[in-house]
Parts: structure tokens; sequence; C-alpha cells
């Protein structure tokens, strides 16, 4: 799998992963704003939120109808109709590509959920790899801890309720996510993420950021033209 940039795509995506709770959806967000008022030309795209399925994929999870093969191919659906819709357009109009996860995120959890890797890989063997990929190590209680300063408590699926790992939530998401934390783990070498360590300050994690991005990416050349 090459990069877009090895593809020759005049864009460039960058993607951020890493377990529930490691705050890679808040550095994203605020590295979006600031190459915003840069005035760069931005697009940002989160994982399962294609209109094409978004729908079926909420009513399955309420009914708990959802095997982990019907999860693994809904999430390959919603990302090929983003992919072929809003991503890769986009790249080749020159635009900066952000990506709250990106197949790292089925990589991982579609095998912890008994999905045979092969065939994992194989559903998104159609697409490019990100040119830069955040991977936001942070420890199983500062995960959950910052979940629940949010709310009250653990979502369903997040904690692997559906796994039965044990019946107590709190328990099957240490189970769930260290699972997801060693299946990252073990691909960060042969996908060359860059490991952010996200028990830091959330300022500390976005100087890394912004300096590694303006460092692998020439940022002038994506500013828009009324700039």
């Amino acid at each position: 799998m090459k990069t877009f940039a090895e593809l020759g795509y005049p864009g460039r995506l960058v993607a951020v992963e890493g377990i529930d709770g490691s705050g890679k959806s808040t550095q994203i967000y605020l590295l979006q704003r600031w190459l915003e008022q840069q005035g760069l030309k931005v697009f940002f795209s989160e994982w399962n939120s294609s209109e094409l399925v978004k729908s079926a994929t909420s009513k399955g999870k309420k009914t708990n109808l959802l095997t982990p093969t019907t999860f693994s191919l809904i999430h390959a659906t919603d990302f090929a109709d983003r992919y072929e819709r809003q991503l890769v357009p986009l790249l080749r109009a020159g635009y900066l590509v952000l990506c709250d996860r990106y197949i790292f995120t089925a990589f991982a959890r579609d095998v912890v959920r008994g999905c045979p890797p092969p065939w994992v890989r194989g559903l998104y063997s159609f697409v490019a790899l990100p040119d830069l990929t955040f991977f936001f190590k942070a420890q199983l209680e500062v995960s959950l801890r910052r979940i629940l300063e949010g709310r009250p408590q653990l979502k369903y699926f997040e904690a692997g309720m559906d796994l039965r790992l044990s019946q107590d939530p709190y328990e099957s998401f240490r189970i769930f996510q260290g699972r997801l934390l060693e299946q990252y783990l073990a691909m960060s070498t042969e996908f060359r993420f860059r490991i952010i360590d996200a028990n830091q300050r959330v300022e500390a994690q976005q100087t890394v950021l912004r300096q590694v991005v303006a460092d692998q990416i020439p940022l002038a050349g994506y500013r828009a033209p009324n700039r």
C-alpha cells in the first residue's frame, strides 16, 4: 500500500488513531482550527459518518443485531462511500484532509471482535495510506477517566460489552480497549505511526502535532486562492 503522496496526489491526508478516550478527536479538532486560521484548504472527516449507512448502524446498535462480521461490513461500506465521494476528490483538488480515524480502526476493532485479519484487510485493499498517521497512546485509566468526565457512563460498544468479556462495564472497557491497544502497537511499525504520549497535557500534544505537520507538509502550498 502506498500513501497519497507516493501515488502523486497533490493533497495530503493526516489521520489520528487511538483507543476511546485517548484525546485524538480533541487533537485533530485543534489541528484543523490551526490550519484554517492560516487560510489553508482543509477538509475534516470522521469514522462512521456516511449518511448512506449511518441510520442502519444506529438501528443495529440499538437492537444489538450486529454480528462482528456485519459490523465490519457496515463500517467498510461507510468508509468506501466517504473515500470515493469526499476524500479522493478533495485530495485530487489539493486539499489537506484530516481524518478522525482511518482504516486502522477497522484493522484493530474488527480483529479484536473475532474477524480474520486477512479478511479485514482485504475489505480495504483499494485504499491508499495516510501521509501522516498519529497514534495517541494513552493509559487505560487515563482514557477511562476522560470519558467519564464528559458523561455519566460508558457506551455499550466502547466498553466491548457485546463480547461478554465481563459483566462489569468498567472491567470490560479495560479488557476490550487493552486488546485494541495491543493491535495498534503491533501495527505501529508496519504503518509508520507517529506515536504521541496522550497522557500529556493537551497543549503539549498539540505542539508536537503542529511541529510534525509543519515539518512534513509544505503548508504554504495549500493556501486557499483568496488568501
